[in-house]
């Protein structure tokens, strides 16, 4: 983003935002200064060459806040400094803190007072703007962008700031050039291998006789300790009005003692986005995939795929795509083939701080093998955001059926029948912070109740890392 961009953006919330720096949320939860709360600051009213007063922390505030509306910063400067020793006052003092050393320049100052805020109350919608504004002054158009878009959730939020958040977001929006996110971690693991956790399980020999197989260690659940990292960056070039080129780079590696279950995957994505009106638009994207296991390719991907994302008011969201891509399997030709999927999601601002979401799929693989050609479909829910302390949290659940087009003899006469379940609760903390990253814990369970024996199995998953988002 353009230097004359941020500024012009910051221009426009100073233009919007109350010139008061009193610790106030737009909720009201401290009254808007009246005039008469203007009057003359006490050094205006000091005409000797020293004055000496004695004012209580509450009238020595007010002086401050004088002070800030008039815009003389390095005066009250001092005076906030006196007011760290009333711990009655913490939430003011840090916000004017804050507020004094954005106005005098030093942004990465107050950002950090921000973010102490926030960390223990995440529902100050005004220090999360001010946060924003800091943000957008240092050139961070990616992170002012999120806190934005969660001061947006505010549904008390003056019409007037939203107008102008919404049209700093579109301005941040058409000139965002890139953005990353990271994390790595420790991953211990239930079920590295995907395995059932049976001993045996019965085929058919012929096709007709039942016989009890023996499974070896390798063909069962193991458990194991693995190095984990995920990376998703993108980049926006705008190329036109409302129109702009598009590239998503998605990869996750897991990598265990030897290569035997060793698994990396990582999706490439290019094309463009349109903006069809104020509240909606449309993306269209070519991609391509590949998978490593144990070392070796195990698959490859092309396809395409097209999205719809329309914005309802300020706190809702519905988003739609579809996606279509050609398998090549190199490790059983049997897995070659198409497949086609679709997805609906629905979010939902709940609080200034929460979002709640859910979600409906359908997918349909066209195989080699018809015993291998299924159909999936199923729903989500979710719920996270920013919870008070400095924490993250988030909880999220799936549960889908799937089918498939033919019998495997080996295993029974019927086709295979799955009911699959997975769960996801991740708590970090932002307080907690070194070069950036910050510490996150993820716990993840999943089960697939088979109607064929072989194939059902559970895994429990831990992940213990630092998260970065750029």
């Amino acid at each position: 983003m353009s230097t004359k961009r941020a500024a012009a953006g910051a221009a426009l919330l100073a233009a919007a935002l109350p010139c008061t720096a009193a610790a106030q949320t737009f909720t009201g939860q401290r009254p808007t200064p009246q005039p008469a709360d203007f009057a003359p600051a006490l050094l205006d009213r000091c005409t000797a060459a020293t004055c000496i007063a004695r004012l209580t922390a509450p009238q020595l505030l007010a002086e401050v806040e004088k002070l800030v509306t008039a815009g003389r910063f390095a005066e009250a400067q001092p005076m906030v400094a006196a007011l760290e020793q009333v711990p009655a006052l913490r939430f003011e003092v840090r916000f004017l803190s804050g507020f004094i050393a954005a106005q005098l320049g030093d942004h990465q100052r107050a950002i950090g007072y921000y973010k102490e805020i926030l960390a223990d109350d995440p529902n100050q919608t005004r220090v999360r703007v001010e946060l924003a504004r800091s943000m957008l002054a240092m050139g961070r158009p990616q992170s002012a962008d999120r806190q934005f878009r969660m001061a947006q959730q505010d549904a008390d939020l003056p019409p007037e700031v939203a107008r102008t958040i919404r049209t700093v977001r579109d301005i941040i929006r058409q000139n965002r050039a890139w953005r990353l996110d990271l994390n790595v971690g420790f991953a211990p693991d239930t079920n590295i291998n995907n395995a059932t956790s049976f001993d045996s399980i019965t085929i058919l020999w012929g096709g007709l006789i039942p016989i009890d197989l023996a499974l070896d260690e390798n063909a069962r659940a193991r458990s194991g300790l693995g190095q984990t990292a995920t990376i998703s960056a993108g980049v926006r070039l705008p190329v036109g009005e409302g129109v702009a080129m598009i590239t998503d780079l998605d990869a996750t590696g897991a990598n265990y003692t030897g290569s035997l279950y060793d698994d990396y995957q990582v999706q490439l994505a290019a094309g463009g986005e349109v903006r069809l009106s104020g509240t909606l638009r449309a993306t269209l994207q070519a991609l391509g995939a590949q998978r490593w296991f144990a070392g070796d390719v195990a698959s490859r991907q092309a396809g395409a795929k097209a999205g719809l994302q329309l914005g309802i008011g300020d706190r809702q969201r519905i988003g739609l795509q579809i996606d279509g891509r050609r398998t090549d399997a190199l490790f059983d030709r049997g897995y070659d083939g198409w497949q086609l999927g679709g997805y609906a999601s629905y979010e939902r601002a709940i609080t200034r701080s929460i979002v709640a979401s859910v979600g409906v799929f359908g997918r349909r693989d066209w195989l080699n093998v018809d015993a291998y050609s299924n159909k999936e479909y199923g729903a989500s829910l979710g719920l996270g955001g920013e919870l008070p302390l400095g924490f993250n949290a988030g909880i999220s659940g799936t549960v889908s059926r799937a089918t498939y087009d033919a019998p495997m003899y080996m295993f029974a006469w019927d086709p295979r029948r799955d009911m699959r379940y997975t769960g996801r609760v991740t708590l970090g903390n932002r307080k907690l912070a070194w070069q950036g990253f910050s510490p996150e814990v993820t716990v993840a369970y999943s089960r697939n109740d088979s109607s064929i024996r072989y194939f059902a199995n559970d895994r429990l998953r831990m992940r213990i890392g630092l998260a970065r988002y750029f």
